[in-house]
């Protein structure tokens, strides 16, 4: 996994970023994002279900709520809403390309196991 590499947080002089961002997925977010012409804004928000009781959700955004923590790789934003940090606080969001195939993956210290897909959790 890459090292994230956070450049800003969600308050001003509050240490590492809540949640990171590693160079690998901040290069597939920038991509993707080119490609549909959005900004590099990816949304991480974890929702209630999946088959370890929480699953995360990922989406491009097109601005950045005021409430949302935010962190920065390689001039890609990473955000997260308030309620969902609770559950991801300390996470790295990593791109990861294999033979069975290629996803975005949560290394989320937070959670005390998770499903085989690696979509869902539970703390």
């Amino acid at each position: 996994m890459d090292q994230p590499a956070p450049q800003s947080s969600a308050l001003p002089d509050a240490g590492p970023a809540p949640v990171s961002l590693s160079t690998a997925a901040a290069t597939r977010v920038a991509a993707i994002a080119g490609k549909q012409g959005k900004p590099a804004i990816l949304r991480l928000s974890v929702e209630g279900g999946g088959c370890s009781g929480f699953q995360y959700r990922f989406g491009l955004a097109d601005d950045v709520d005021a409430e949302d923590a935010v962190s920065e790789t390689a001039g890609v934003r990473l955000v997260v809403d308030p309620a969902s940090l609770d559950l991801v606080s300390g996470c790295v969001v990593d791109y990861v390309e294999s033979l069975g195939g290629a996803a975005f993956r949560v290394d989320n210290p937070n959670a005390a196991s998770g499903c085989g897909c690696g979509s869902s959790f539970s703390i």
